[in-house]
């Protein structure tokens, strides 16, 4: 094996049945039907789109940046529908030593398609998944801009810090004023005051695990409880206090992005119900959700006097209703699946909860280095400003991101598999649902890669894990600059270089 091929640093070995315990979470694909994707978002859309199906960058607003980054369905454009590939899974168990690829061979399979005109500078790692070897690295260790694979850190940070049957609550408490009701932000931004029936998450119908919690159902316990009580008339009040920091990302657009609140519904979605890729925001999330709770409260009988006023509820209040959110793991795989902005950002908040640090942007960056630092994830070089990948200031290097998937499909860390159940599946689910396309020349990949796409105006990267042609499961970080052309399709060609490769 040539000096590109070395292990790496501080990394302990992962052992050889991780990949198999993870193909019993994950399993094989089945034709032709988006259920290849074990998260809550089959048949998700991406927000970049084309016809060729290599994640064209179709969108509404302002220019071709990924501040309308890989997070939803494009008004009007159909989920294109292919076989399932015969290759086979998409994680599959540890082949034979036989069989184990080596630093030169992916150097050959990879050599021509790193160096494509579309792609100013590219750093990458790639790894196998069972030992750990790092086979082939081109600036593995130079930080650089991740834009939504920032996501991969914020999923392990939470999934290593928070419970997997942490649900996030929105309450109702008595205010400190007689006849007086304080609405309690926890921090869900996915309670939906759309029927359950209408709820959609990445285009497809919820069931019983990824369903939202309803403000309606908050609503109704509310009512019941007064009424129980003799209490048919009270003033509304509404806490966002659980948060500090600036509302507002410093890429907000009031479309990509929602103001940063612990109190919304529907993301802070004008229409709950838009499919537009990167869906009009309400200017005041939390006011909205306290209106529309109200106008609810109205409908079940319980009168409200006036306009709800932002107010803290009352220290130790005891509450007299709560609704929760699907687990941490459902949301994580949520916002990875969908690459869901506002979502990343409040689940990063309840990482910095669970560390004891502020719920704001700093806070929440810090504490997810710190989860990232006690799993042993090399973070030298590592610059987080927020949870999502919005900001262009983030600097990861590739071979923190293959570290991260490594740690994912660890058998010593079975809590972190939701992240790669998260991942969406090439060319099936997600934001990858129209990449690996028919004139992509990535093609033969499609059904074998789950990875986690990131886009910034001139900046295109891609992490996540590969069946080679041996049906070895390789790890990989693909990180470039962009000079202009079709730099999504580039990366993609070199991830189906090490699909089609055995490579010995």
């Amino acid at each position: 094996m040539n000096a590109r091929a070395r292990v790496w640093r501080g990394r302990r070995a992962v052992a050889a049945g991780a990949v198999a315990t993870v193909l019993a979470v994950a399993g094989p694909l089945a034709a032709p039907t988006a259920a290849a994707d074990p998260g809550p978002a089959a048949g998700r859309q991406d927000r970049h789109r084309s016809d060729d199906g290599t994640d064209g960058a179709h969108r509404r607003g302002a220019g071709a940046d990924d501040r309308k980054n890989d997070s939803g369905p494009g008004k009007g454009t159909a989920r294109r529908h292919r076989s399932a590939p015969v290759k086979g899974p998409v994680l599959a168990a540890a082949a034979d030593a036989a069989d184990v690829p080596t630093g030169d061979g992916v150097h050959r399979s990879l050599d021509p398609a790193v160096h494509d005109g579309a792609l100013a500078t590219l750093n990458l790692a790639v790894a196998d998944a069972t030992t750990g070897t790092l086979l082939y690295g081109s600036g593995e260790n130079t930080p650089a801009t991740p834009a939504s694979t920032t996501k991969l850190a914020t999923a392990v940070a939470a999934l290593a810090l928070i419970p997997p049957t942490t649900r996030i609550a929105t309450t109702v408490v008595r205010g400190s004023d007689p006849g007086s009701i304080t609405l309690v932000g926890g921090g869900d931004p996915t309670l939906t005051a759309l029927p359950t029936d209408q709820v959609r998450v990445g285009g497809q119908p919820v069931d019983a695990d990824t369903a939202p919690a309803s403000l309606a159902d908050l609503a109704a316990r509310t009512a019941a409880a007064l009424k129980a009580a003799g209490t048919t008339t009270v003033r509304l009040g509404y806490d966002t206090s659980l948060y500090t920091g600036p509302l507002l990302h410093p890429e907000h657009d009031a479309t990509n992005i929602a103001a940063v609140t612990p109190l919304m519904v529907d993301e802070g979605r004008i229409d709950p119900k838009s499919p537009d890729e990167a869906p009009a925001r309400v200017f005041d999330p939390a006011g909205q959700a306290a209106g529309a709770f109200a106008d609810r409260l109205r409908a079940e009988g319980v009168a409200v006097d006036g306009t709800p006023a932002q107010t803290p509820a009352p220290a130790g209040a005891a509450a007299i209703a709560e609704v929760r959110s699907p687990t941490v793991p459902r949301l994580v795989e949520r916002l990875l699946t969908t690459s869901d902005n506002t979502l990343a950002e409040a689940v990063a908040r309840q990482v910095a909860i669970a560390a004891k640090k502020p719920a704001s942007f700093e806070g929440a960056s810090a504490a997810t280095l710190q989860a990232l630092t006690a799993l042993a994830v090399p973070t030298a070089g590592v610059v987080l400003n927020d949870g999502s990948g919005l900001s262009s200031k983030n600097l990861i290097p590739p071979i923190t991101l293959t570290e991260l998937l490594a740690r994912a499909a660890a058998p010593d860390h079975p809590e972190l598999r939701p992240v790669l159940t998260g991942l969406p599946v090439a060319g099936f689910t997600g934001t990858l649902v129209n990449r690996f396309g028919a004139r992509s020349g990535a093609a033969a990949a499609a059904g074998v890669v789950r990875a986690k796409t990131g886009t910034l105006s001139g900046v295109a990267t891609l992490a996540g894990t590969v069946v080679d042609a041996d049906g070895r499961v390789l790890v990989f970080a693909l990180m470039s600059r962009t000079n202009g052309g079709d730099a999504r399709g580039a990366v993609d060609r070199i991830v189906a270089r090490i699909a089609a490769c055995g490579c010995r």
